[in-house]
């Protein structure tokens, strides 16, 4: 790979040439990764590369540019390799200890504000579990900040790099109280609202996955031998942490919304009802108890 840069030394060129070498290893976005690297290393943005398009490219640039494109031929995922990635607006520090914060996801914050901005009152109690980065967590408090907020994973890792977060985007914790916890295990008290974006892919799945989804935590991915065993724990254990009329949010697959909807009737919630992704899947179910 070091000799194909040999001869490209315009930025126009350098990111041509990553992007075919991308494009042949098939993977799904060779543009958009390829510009997402080159970009980062010369601290600029997208639209940047394109305005320095006839700029030449440093030895060293070019060098760290192959490393970063081998790694991404290799199955590693953009976010990894910069070490960031984007939510609502904040930036976002990801490690291989959790997962990389998707735009599905969104979906179960936008649902908690809706809940939140309903509730008629300020005095809300929070709880996020399975918080991973913390995307969750430190979104709902940079966008309410008069939160309770909790946040939990089982991960002593994760936990670190979801403080990391909260300290670097919120200036400080924040009013946030982080607990390594099993789910409820180690969760005092009641909450007005849990959210939760449990694992849930199906054991005999993980083999299937991308190749980058592979190397994410499976800890964070493996729901069991149906996907749904730590969420039917996490349903039974939530009716001891509501307040009477409290909400349950739960990401999942949308080929699990029926499940979960039949779960939540059995063990007691009401309400129940769906929110639709930007796809237009159905991707978090929420209840009251």
């Amino acid at each position: 790979m070091k000799e194909a840069f040999k001869q490209h030394t315009l930025t126009q060129e350098v990111l041509a040439e990553g992007i075919a070498l991308l494009k042949a290893a098939h993977l799904e976005t060779p543009g958009l990764d390829a510009s997402l690297l080159l970009a980062d290393l010369l601290h600029t943005d997208r639209a940047g590369l394109n305005i320095a398009g006839g700029d030449p490219v440093s030895d060293e640039v070019r060098q760290r540019y192959a490393r970063s494109l081998e790694r991404r031929r290799a199955g590693e995922c953009v976010a990894y390799i910069l070490g960031r990635k984007e939510f609502r607006d904040l930036d976002f520090t990801v490690t291989p200890d959790v997962l990389v914060p998707r735009p599905d996801t969104e979906t179960l914050v936008e649902a908690a504000l809706g809940l939140i901005d309903t509730h008629g009152s300020k005095s809300i109690r929070l709880v996020d579990l399975c918080t991973g980065s913390g995307a969750v967590a430190i979104s709902l408090k940079h966008e309410r900040p008069f939160l309770d907020l909790w946040a939990s994973d089982i991960s002593v890792k994760a936990l670190a790099v979801a403080q990391g977060n909260a300290v670097r985007l919120l200036g400080g914790e924040a009013g946030i109280h982080f607990v390594e916890s099993d789910l409820f295990d180690q969760i005092e008290g009641r909450f007005d609202i849990i959210t939760a974006n449990p694992p849930y892919i199906p054991s005999g799945m993980i083999a299937t996955l991308a190749p980058e989804v592979r190397k994410e935590p499976r800890l964070a991915l493996d729901g069991g031998e149906d996907g749904l065993w730590i969420i039917h724990r996490l349903i039974e254990d939530a009716q001891d942490h509501l307040y009477p009329g409290g909400m349950l949010l739960i990401e999942g697959d949308p080929r699990q919304m029926s499940a979960l909807s039949q779960i939540l009737a059995s063990e007691g919630y009401e309400a129940i009802q769906t929110h639709k992704d930007l796809a237009g899947q159905q991707r978090v179910i929420v209840s009251s108890f």
